[in-house]
């Protein structure tokens, strides 16, 4: 039977989320598909999904006792959650995911006020563990850049496999470039609930935050989810993601 995905939010499929279904038809994984603007039922979840995505979807949509049988799907039955940045993700701008049971299995602790960070200079990626989400990729010969995130902190027992480094950067009087290092934050941490994983990426999968992380790679991939636009994107960004979304979800494993 094929990996059965549930995916919520970015606004529709003819919008942001054509990005990440482009990609899971790239990597080959059927998907049901939830708008940000429709709620969501206990019926919608307690299917046995290998894996949910959060991904500017509002907390308002999901009624506690969706979140809770989820809880119980991710603890028990192994199933994996990731959550996904932007303006309805983690705290944001009406994502208002602090104090929820989702926020209890994510392996990041939510402020309870704006986490909304933009990044109008670089702010560059570095990969600080070596995983199965991020083997094979280039992240010291070719770092990419994103444009902003939501700012949170790890849990305890969490691993931080990504992290962003902005900079302050100037053009002194000789006319070089100044790059100021300012203080990192976490890009991607990942975590264990019960029998199930969980994961947290703080940037966006689809622009604008995303920024040049989605055209990285030397090489441009095609794809098109059901019901979506075609998208191009980077090579690197589509294996990263499908890498991501197979260690989350145990597919293939």
């Amino acid at each position: 039977m094929p990996p059965r995905i549930l995916y919520l939010g970015d606004t529709a499929l003819d919008g942001a989320a054509a990005y990440l279904a482009g990609i899971l038809a790239f990597s080959g994984l059927e998907f049901r598909y939830i708008p940000s603007t429709e709620p969501v039922s206990v019926e919608d979840v307690a299917q046995p999904w290998s894996l949910y995505i959060l991904s500017d979807y509002p907390s308002a949509q999901m009624p506690t006792v969706v979140q809770d049988t989820i809880l119980e799907h991710v603890r028990d039955g192994g199933a994996g959650l990731l959550m996904i940045g932007g303006w309805e993700s983690f705290h944001g701008l009406g994502g208002d995911w602090d104090g929820t049971p989702v926020a209890e299995l994510l392996p990041v602790e939510i402020q309870k006020t704006d986490d909304r960070i933009n990044f109008d200079q670089p702010a560059l990626v570095k990969c600080e563990l070596d995983h199965p989400i991020t083997d094979g990729l280039p992240w010291d010969a070719r770092p990419p850049v994103i444009g902003g995130l939501n700012k949170v902190e790890a849990k305890p027992g969490a691993e931080t496999l990504l992290s962003v480094h902005p900079f302050s950067v100037s053009v002194d009087f000789g006319g070089h470039f100044r790059f100021e290092p300012r203080l990192p934050l976490p890009l991607l941490v990942t975590g264990e609930a019960g029998h199930g994983r969980t994961a947290a990426f703080l940037s966006d999968v689809a622009p604008h935050w995303v920024g040049g992380l989605v055209d990285w790679g030397t090489g441009r991939i095609q794809a098109q989810g059901e019901g979506a636009p075609q998208i191009e994107v980077g090579n690197y960004y589509a294996q990263f993601w499908k890498q991501l979304l197979l260690w989350v979800g145990k597919i293939h494993e």
